[in-house]
């Protein structure tokens, strides 16, 4: 098979960057600018680099995840946790975490935030935080309950998933799951592609002219256009103990796409995406201060690509491994499956294609495909069928750089 690198046909205007290299020296390109060996920047003798509110955020997610299988918690529990508040507004302590009730951030208020995907759409990003909201009272009210019973179709309750048991609702949908998968593009990779690496927001004001003129955030060690990079950084490595090298530790930092770019990493055929998705990071945070704005986009268009199609690649992925389950008899192994497939898909939304300056798929296209999801039968992923997986994986693989062989299991 074809081992995708870096240097894809997607992305030629950046062929003459050093980011091919796999030097451990510092690189420099056509342009100048110095590629550092780590994520490190300094002023002043003192660290540039800022992302605290990203790393409160995973970590918020990460409680989140546990309280989602919690089955002491309430529904306005959990919900107090995703907007870290009560449904009036007030500060209730949701968080294990002092430092994370303490803090002012909230997963919620980030969900479908970007500024080029929805400061002009609000009404999705208001849907699409409703669709949030509406798993944990599925959770709650629809899952809990059942917590002792075995799940059948058409029965909500317990499954086994080897030696894991899985939780799902009547139609085989763990809520769970389609909560925390669904935060991989409405959350971080939104907010990462969509918000702080575009011109929307790095160009904002007068950020160009600060950033030339190294007129710096007040208080701060930063100016606006490197902290908003920085941002982007966080919601990847935000939660590596060393951030600036935070390969190391890559796929245990974090629930989101830390955690999923390493299981892509797995693949032989997209084994250099981290490696990839890091050196453009450097490359376009030293592009900034080195104004080189061109350059930084060139950086920013290969995160976008790479980090759509980690998403991309796990939908794919989960679709498939759901097939051969169901194939061998393992019915929950199935379920849980489409259900993390299920929310690679809802996150499909959320991609950014570098060349049209959009998601690789539609809202509408994504209803579509998640109404096909549940569609072959009264009793949703329990009927789900062959055909139908294949169809979703081909559909969805067909717009990116990878084919079903390439993504799916065993390959």
């Amino acid at each position: 098979m074809k081992r995708i690198t870096l240097c894809t046909p997607l992305i030629l205007a950046a062929l003459f960057l050093s980011s091919c290299s796999e030097d451990d020296e510092n690189q420099v390109n056509t342009t100048g600018v110095l590629s550092p060996v780590t994520y490190s920047f300094e002023r002043n003798g003192s660290s540039s680099v800022s992302y605290s509110g990203q790393t409160e955020r995973l970590k918020m997610v990460s409680e989140l995840s546990s309280a989602l299988l919690n089955f002491d918690k309430s529904v306005s529990e959990i919900q107090a946790m995703y907007a870290n508040a009560d449904s009036l507004g007030n500060d209730v302590d949701p968080f294990s975490d002092p430092s994370l009730n303490a803090s002012s951030k909230s997963v919620r208020s980030k969900t479908a935030a970007s500024a080029l995907y929805f400061s002009a759409n609000t009404a999705e990003s208001a849907a699409i935080r409703a669709d949030f909201d509406s798993w944990i009272m599925g959770q709650v009210e629809s899952i809990f309950p059942y917590q002792n019973q075995a799940a059948a179709a058409g029965t909500p309750g317990q499954i086994a998933d080897g030696t894991s048991a899985r939780y799902v609702n009547a139609k085989g949908l763990e809520y769970n799951q389609a909560f925390i998968k669904g935060l991989i593009g409405a959350l971080a990779a939104d907010q990462m592609l969509n918000n702080y690496l575009d011109p929307l927001v790095l160009d904002a004001g007068s950020n160009r002219a600060d950033n030339d003129a190294s007129i710096l955030v007040e208080g701060k060690n930063y100016t606006n256009m490197e902290h908003k990079w920085d941002e982007a950084y966080g919601y990847l490595f935000g939660g590596a103990s060393d951030g600036s090298a935070p390969l190391v530790t890559l796929g245990g930092d974090d629930e989101l796409l830390n955690k999923y770019l390493a299981r892509v990493v797995g693949d032989d055929d997209f084994s250099g995406f981290a490696t990839d998705i890091y050196d453009a990071f450097k490359l376009g945070r030293a592009a900034i201060v080195a104004g080189d704005y061109d350059l930084r986009d060139q950086q920013a268009a290969i995160i976008r690509e790479r980090i759509s199609e980690i998403i991309g690649i796990r939908a794919v992925y989960y679709l498939q491994s759901a097939k051969l389950a169901f194939q061998s008899g393992a019915i929950g192994t199935a379920l849980h499956d489409l259900s993390e497939g299920y929310g690679f898909i809802y996150s499909l939304r959320f991609t950014h294609n570098p060349t049209s300056g959009t998601a690789y798929f539609s809202a509408m296209e994504v209803e579509q495909m998640l109404l096909d999801l549940m569609g072959d039968g009264a009793n949703g992923l329990w009927d789900l069928s062959s055909t139908t997986i294949d169809q979703l994986s081909n559909d969805i693989a067909n717009r990116f750089n990878f084919t079903v062989s390439q993504a799916a299991p065993g390959n």
